[in-house]
């Protein structure tokens, strides 16, 4: 008997009382109601809907856009009456999060990547910059860079990070979300994070 078979066959042994309870009656219950006779179940419910531009911007202007750090979405209103909203993802703390209003102050396709001192700070094995592009820059295809410093929209190649508390400051949103925004707001769009 070999090492590898004393192995495999330790392993099949262990695995048969798992095997037998997946096989038996009880994990699939033969007398169950039909699921369009049950009441939906509501689990989960967040504050991710639509919401009005008046409620948070005195004028339209160029746009608006507003990322709610609470329900983790971000909603935008263009001047010629379309409205957006996406999910999104939001700073890991308090500590790490502006709240306020803003504007975006300059757009990049493909942005490079700094990180900050307070970054490299937490994490010194983070590069000191990375070229856009790069399937390992946190910023994705596009960024839209507001008037606080070092403070984006901008999209991710990481897509386990949207709805979730995973940035250092910034609103990340999926590329494919972030290219369709993109072209929509303008250099002077309101921005408010709430």
């Amino acid at each position: 008997m070999t090492r590898r078979s004393a192995l495999l066959g330790a392993a099949s042994v262990l695995a048969t009382p798992a095997l037998v309870r997946a096989q038996s009656v009880d994990a699939f219950p033969q007398a169950e109601d039909a699921i369009s006779t049950q009441l939906p179940v509501r689990r989960n419910v967040s504050s991710f809907s639509q919401q009005n531009w008046q409620d948070h911007f005195d004028e339209l202007g160029v746009g608006c856009l507003l990322a709610d750090i609470t329900s983790r979405a971000v909603h935008y209103w263009g001047a010629d009456g379309i409205y957006k909203l996406y999910p999104s993802s939001v700073p890991q703390s308090e500590e790490l999060t502006k709240r306020g209003y803003t504007k975006v102050v300059r757009k990049t396709e493909f942005p490079s990547w700094t990180p900050t001192a307070s970054m490299r700070e937490r994490d010194p094995l983070l590069p000191v910059r990375m070229e856009g592009g790069d399937p390992g820059n946190p910023l994705g295809t596009r960024a839209m860079y507001l008037s606080w410093p070092a403070y984006l929209v901008h999209g991710t190649h990481d897509t386990r990070k949207i709805g979730r508390q995973s940035s250092s400051g910034c609103i990340g949103l999926y590329n494919q979300h972030v290219e369709e925004l993109y072209p929509l707001v303008q250099v002077g769009t309101q921005v408010r994070l709430v």
